[in-house]
């Protein structure tokens, strides 16, 4: 016989996982398990799930007569209330006992349904919400000890061993109910056993319910981690993205304001032009607060920007651009070509007195953007070019932000020859929030 207890405890422990993994599939149960504050709407919603689920086990044992271990109603009562609510936990526990009352099991609705207000009430009596979360079915005697010796977290651990025997009341409670009124008024695991081997029978319940709920809490509580961690990644990245861009555009801005001042003693009707398309670019970033935007949008971009640097370079600025019209609507990193460009101008065509050209050409491969920023100026020397990616403002800047946008999913590279010119090639995917990483 003790082999047949436990074979029933492990197949009910495996019922117990299976409907916790079947319910954190469905996706309006993965929204309640993510907040505390429900809507009478998704208590409801949230107590027919437990019922229906729950009920199912009771119908296959009652239906098929040997499947007993598809059973764990009382567990499902409980776990109702406790993460619902007295609503929850009450409805739940009137859906789960019906299959119970048409096979006249008249002790189930009452005993559910008052689970289920345990559960709820249960739930009041949480310091936090979180604490039901941390329940365990391991006994700790070094807590216990502490919740008489040190005030401090003594409402928490005096909720989880409340918690304990609220489960252990509900358990000796049923089995009580099985051995008063008969097993056919009221259905509990091992009632019928051996009279003999009484200790065994209630260890067996006990160590039944206490891993039947506290299985389910964990596998659901491993979810809410997950969501929680990607949620914090997601903020950690958007918040990376947000730092990178207030760095890039006072960089931005102030090289602006130095072509602006160039011009202001020199030729001062050139320099109100200046202005005016520098406040057309002030004013597309005021409004820009996504981080990404589309390849057109970022091209109009370059073209005011290269509409103020061709007025201070005049004539030794040429800038030619070959864009594949699919490449036009491809989702790219807001000031992702600005960077380049300056820097090709600053570094490239400035120093050579002829000045020079900067071409900037996209295309599509295998699904993927190609980017490249060339220049025919003076060239990079070999022992700064090793740094360019990691130092400085501008050129790191934009590794860095594809770095945080797409992982490893990208690649930048840049080419440089001493007196033939940059090149700087971009490859990226349509973006994907999994992409992205928090390096």
């Amino acid at each position: 016989m003790p082999q047949q207890i436990l074979y029933t405890l492990l197949l009910k422990l495996a019922a117990a996982a299976s409907i916790a993994s079947v319910l954190v599939r469905l996706g309006a149960f993965q929204r309640m398990l993510l907040r505390e504050d429900r809507t009478v709407k998704e208590r409801l919603l949230m107590a027919l799930a437990f019922g229906g689920i729950f009920g199912a086990g009771s119908a296959t044992r009652i239906v098929t007569g040997t499947y007993q271990a598809a059973d764990i109603a009382l567990a499902g009562s409980l776990l109702a209330g406790v993460l619902g609510g007295y609503f929850t936990g009450l409805l739940a526990g009137i859906i789960t006992s019906l299959p119970g009352m048409l096979n006249h099991e008249l002790m189930s609705m009452p005993f559910y349904a008052g689970v289920g207000v345990m559960g709820g009430l249960l739930r009041d009596l949480a310091p936090d919400p979180e604490e039901i979360w941390r329940f365990s079915p391991f006994f700790d005697t070094i807590a216990l000890y502490r919740v008489f010796r040190e005030p401090a977290g003594r409402t928490k651990r005096a909720f989880q061993f409340l918690f304990l025997a609220t489960i252990l009341l509900c358990a000796f409670l049923g089995l009580t109910a099985a051995r008063v009124f008969g097993t056919r008024a009221f259905y509990t695991p091992f009632a019928d056993e051996d009279p003999s081997m009484p200790g065994l029978v209630v260890f067996s319940t006990f160590a039944l319910y206490l891993l039947c709920t506290a299985v389910p809490l964990k596998i659901w509580n491993s979810f809410r981690t997950e969501r929680k961690l990607e949620a914090q990644q997601r903020l950690a990245t958007e918040a990376r993205l947000r730092a990178l861009t207030y760095q890039i555009n006072p960089h931005f801005l102030f090289n602006t304001l130095n072509s602006v001042s160039a011009l202001i003693r020199s030729n001062p009707a050139e320099a109100r032009q200046v202005v005016s398309k520098l406040s057309n670019i002030l004013r597309r970033l005021l409004r820009k607060t996504a981080h990404l935007t589309t390849l057109r949008e970022e091209l109009a971009f370059i073209d005011d920007y290269l509409g103020i640097e061709m007025v201070r370079f005049r004539e030794k600025l040429r800038f030619e651009r070959e864009i594949a019209p699919e490449t036009l609507d491809f989702q790219v990193p807001w000031m992702l070509l600005q960077p380049l460009v300056e820097n090709s101008i600053k570094h490239g065509l400035g120093p050579k007195l002829e000045g020079g050209t900067i071409r900037i050409r996209s295309r599509m491969v295998q699904q993927r953007l190609q980017l490249t920023i060339e220049d025919d100026g003076v060239g990079i020397p070999e022992s700064s070019l090793q740094d360019l990616l990691g130092q400085g403002i501008g050129v790191s800047n934009v590794n860095e932000r594809l770095k945080v946008i797409f992982g490893e999913h990208y690649r930048m590279d840049v080419d440089s020859r001493p007196g033939e010119g940059t090149r700087f090639e971009i490859e990226i995917p349509e973006y994907q929030p999994a992409l992205a990483k928090v390096g």
